[in-house]
């Protein structure tokens, strides 16, 4: 197999404090995103909707996905408080739009409108983290399972009614889910429609984290900066190598670790490394650190 290079961004500077843009903003019509030099925050922002995902919002996350695709970075994903203000429910995205699922057809259900999209996502070279507050329902939790990495609320709730609408959990649920939370529980949220709360995806490792509402975007660029922290080349190339099939390995961790091998940062970081543990007075252990690399 032949891996194509991934593009490696430029490096990040100072990041400012968390939720606060160092870069250019960019309104769209049902998004919120702010661009910065090693990540994009991106809002699910339809608050009069519950964040409902219509096809201006798959569109406009799709222009989103073209940018990350030309310029990779790490994409945080969470939703706008919906209206209502402080005592409403919040929502990460109460699922598709239903009023356009309800005209949709027999062709629309063939175009894949949301699997596409969120395959997309899915497939962006660097990490994804969708955090969650209050509903991630339908099409929400679908977008929610697309990210490498999810954390939450207390009020998070979380699962697939769609059988209760006379439809299926078709864009990415039935085979995601067996992978994420094993196929018993699977079952469970998509025959029967079991949603479940913050502890007890917490439980399944569906979420990782969670933290109070007010906290939880700084969590996310937490967690965005230790990614930022890692070479992004070998990110890159680990992401990718991880989600293909079983047949592919070991192929394939040899074809991109011996491109990693040949990375100016590959040689940089080690040699940093060796000059750390000299300059503290200790024989550089060469085999400490370097992962499993035979």
């Amino acid at each position: 197999m032949t891996l194509e290079k991934p593009v490696t961004p430029e490096k990040p500077g100072t990041p400012e404090m968390p939720g606060t843009p160092n870069g250019p903003v960019e309104t769209y019509q049902t998004l919120l995103v702010q661009e910065r030099a090693d990540r994009m925050l991106v809002q699910l922002n339809r608050p009069e909707a519950r964040n409902a995902i219509n096809q201006q919002m798959v569109d406009e996350l799709h222009a989103v996905c073209t940018r990350l695709e030309e310029s990779p970075k790490i994409l945080i994903l969470s939703g706008a408080d919906p209206a209502g203000g402080a005592t409403a429910t919040p929502v990460f995205a109460s699922g598709a739009d239903i009023a356009q699922l309800h005209e949709r057809r027999r062709d629309d259900a063939l175009q894949g409108i949301n699997i596409k999209l969120f395959i997309r996502i899915s497939a962006l070279k660097m990490p994804v983290i969708a955090a969650l507050d209050g509903y991630a329902l339908g099409g929400g939790a679908e977008l929610a399972y697309a990210a490498d990495f999810r954390i939450g609320t207390p009020s998070v709730k979380i699962g697939n009614p769609e059988t209760g609408l006379g439809i299926m959990a078709a864009a990415g649920a039935s085979w995601r889910l067996r992978e994420l939370v094993g196929e018993p529980v699977a079952k469970q949220i998509l025959l029967a429609g079991r949603v479940l709360d913050a502890q007890e995806a917490l439980a399944l490792h569906l979420i990782t984290e969670l933290h109070e509402k007010d906290a939880l975007l700084d969590a996310a660029n937490a967690l965005a900066d230790r990614i930022a922290k890692q070479d992004s080349l070998a990110v890159q190339f680990t992401k990718a190598v991880f989600h293909l099939p079983r047949a592919m390995h070991p192929q394939a961790d040899m074809d991109a670790q011996a491109v990693l091998f040949e990375s100016p940062a590959k040689f940089e970081r080690m040699q940093a490394f060796l000059e750390k543990k000299d300059k503290r007075g200790k024989k550089p252990d060469t085999n400490q650190d370097t992962g499993d690399t035979k």
